[in-house]
């Protein structure tokens, strides 16, 4: 009996010895840390997150999740209730997002700030102040990704459409005349070839005519300034004209001196031939002006005479 008892008295020391150690564990573990809460609401899906999950400052660790529930206020958002280290710039331009510890899943709120020097937020455990949870990277790739797949399937449909039957022998037949016009292009460098052949003797042919007319040109011009000194040597005083009026008046005379001692029937005749005489000259004078004018009328030919009134071609001059 007294050896049952003292295995009672035994087993009683031992249980409150070991009660005992683990209240003493936890008290020693306890966070004695002060703490100042803050509220995150948000509509997004906050997966792996969990209560005592880890809270950082911009990688630096400031706290933790305390709770997670529903906000009864307004329905399907949801509240995350939050505590930091009171030196935590926590300010009016900070932000919460959602990360992930490496590929274990396990999440954790991580807090930026937009602005440097903001002006500092404050909070109190009866109203904690509210901080936005904006959507982190995976919210954002998650979108993103549905509007990439939605525009890879539409490409994809596009292409279909694009490489259907009626498309296909489409774009065959366009290559086939893309190939024939290939070909017919490459013919034409053969076809010049005997042209290309015989450009250096047409340029030579084209050189001695471009050298044949300067010296026709240059002869045209010994020739015009020839015939100006002609004309103007048979005009001068004491030239040919005046040498030939001269002869024709003192035949004029003598004509006239011997019609006084001739027979009527021998005047008629010499009178006749002095007239010639003079119209002749006249014409020669006539000829000579007009050459020494345009000396270019012995190779192209006299002017063409303006029409005059009445005539074809006539056109009275503007007033």
């Amino acid at each position: 009996m007294e050896n049952r008892s003292h295995a009672l008295l035994t087993g009683f020391f031992t249980l409150t010895l070991l009660i005992a150690a683990i209240l003493f564990g936890v008290w020693f573990n306890r966070d004695r840390v002060e703490r100042v809460p803050y509220l995150l609401a948000t509509t997004l899906s906050v997966p792996g997150l969990n209560p005592q999950a880890a809270v950082r400052y911009r990688g630096l660790e400031v706290g933790k999740v305390d709770a997670i529930d529903f906000d009864t206020q307004k329905a399907g958002q949801i509240l995350v209730h939050i505590s930091v280290a009171p030196d935590t710039p926590v300010t009016n331009t900070t932000f919460a997002t959602l990360g992930y510890q490496g590929v274990t899943g396990i999440a954790y709120i991580q807090l930026d700030d937009e602005q440097v020097g903001s002006k500092l937020l404050g909070t109190t455990k009866e109203k904690p102040s509210l901080i936005p949870l904006r959507a982190g990277l995976l919210d954002q790739l998650e979108k993103r990704g549905k509007r990439i797949l939605d525009q890879a399937e539409q490409i994809t449909n596009k292409v279909n459409n694009l490489l259907s039957t009626d498309n296909q022998a489409a774009m065959l037949a366009a290559f086939t005349e893309v190939g024939k016009t290939a070909k017919a292009f490459g013919e034409i460098p053969k076809q010049l070839q005997p042209t290309l052949q015989q450009l250096p003797q047409l340029t030579d042919e084209t050189r001695k005519s471009i050298a044949a007319i300067k010296d026709a040109g240059q002869n045209v011009t010994e020739l015009s300034q020839t015939w100006k000194k002609l004309g103007t040597d048979l005009q001068a005083p004491g030239g040919m004209l005046d040498n030939v009026n001269g002869t024709v008046a003192r035949v004029g005379r003598s004509v006239e001196t011997v019609a006084s001692g001739v027979s009527l029937e021998v005047l008629p005749q010499v009178i006749e031939l002095s007239g010639e005489a003079r119209s002749s000259m006249r014409a020669l004078k006539s000829t000579m002006s007009t050459l020494n004018e345009q000396p270019q009328s012995i190779l192209f030919g006299a002017p063409d005479i303006a029409p005059g009134p009445g005539e074809p071609g006539f056109s009275a001059p503007a007033k």
